[in-house]
């Protein structure tokens, strides 16, 4: 049996630095430490944190103390609360998404619409969408493209930003670049902005390019994570046979067996961990 595992499998850069952070944070910690959502989308790395000393909260008012940003970010109003409530923020929002914020803020001040690109209950995108301003829609898919163009029109405005969440999927955004292009007027100040990150383009393109090489395709992340479910998409496009798991207890070996060819990619917030401990169950 042959078994490609994908170079770019497990942590990004900005999942890394969150849960080192987290852990860093924890080691200097002489009182209860919080994080405001999960850190990152993956079960087994929440589950670690928690066992480490992390109280894992979904409101900002509920903090008694020192409180962590995950790599996702918060909406903009949160850190005005944290502040009204004396509790120290400690900001490990990935530096992609930060970059996001900067440029709806900017555009969002300068008259623009904005289109964002991306899944409206991710909460990348719950955060992002506070700094765009009113004039603003959240697309996850070509065919909301339409109706968003409506209310930009309705709105009279004609300038008009088109941004990303950062693991939303390349192949929906130029699709969706390409519909905006050919239905906008031509008088309306058009701006596209690609802010997928690096890391999640390399990730899919060669999810693309293992899958067309093998028989089998194991997609491994939290059933929560938007990046490992566009992998998992991508995988099907090109192989029939395969599977989406957080971890090895969902592998069925018997039927891994039938295959001489298995490919093994994960998503940004799958630790190496998870990824050897499958790797080796399909060797052994």
């Amino acid at each position: 049996m042959e078994i490609i595992v994908g170079k770019t499998a497990g942590f990004c850069y900005g999942v890394k630095r969150a849960v080192e952070g987290a852990k860093s944070e924890i080691e200097k910690a002489k009182e209860p430490i919080y994080c405001l959502g999960e850190i990152v989308h993956n079960k087994q790395v929440i589950e670690m944190l928690e066992k480490e000393g992390i109280n894992f909260i979904e409101d900002i008012n509920l903090a008694k103390g020192k409180t962590i940003i995950r790599a996702h970010g918060v909406k903009k109003e949160i850190y005005k609360e944290a502040e009204n409530n004396n509790i120290e923020i400690k900001d490990y929002t990935c530096p992609n998404v930060l970059k996001i914020h900067e440029i709806a803020e900017e555009y969002s001040k300068n008259g623009y619409y904005i289109f964002l690109c991306g899944s409206k209950e991710h909460p990348e995108n719950i955060g992002t969408i506070s700094y765009c301003g009113k004039n603003s829609n959240i697309i996850e898919t070509e065919d909301e493209v339409s109706k968003a163009l409506e209310k930009f029109e309705q709105s009279n405005n004609k300038k008009l930003l088109v941004i990303s969440q950062t693991t939303y999927s390349i192949e929906k955004f130029h699709n969706i670049e390409e519909i905006i292009k050919n239905k906008v007027a031509e008088n309306i100040e058009l701006v596209i902005k690609n802010t997928i990150c690096k890391a999640t383009e390399l990730r899919q393109e060669e999810t693309e390019k293992i899958s067309k090489q093998v028989e089998y395709m194991i997609i491994i992340g939290g059933k929560n994570s938007s990046n490992t479910k566009k992998l998992y998409e991508i995988a099907k496009k090109n192989c029939k046979n395969g599977i989406c798991i957080e971890t090895v207890q969902e592998l069925n070996l018997e039927e891994i067996k039938k295959y001489k060819k298995i490919g093994v990619m994960a998503g940004a917030s799958t630790p190496q961990e998870s990824i050897l401990e499958i790797v080796n169950a399909i060797k052994y």
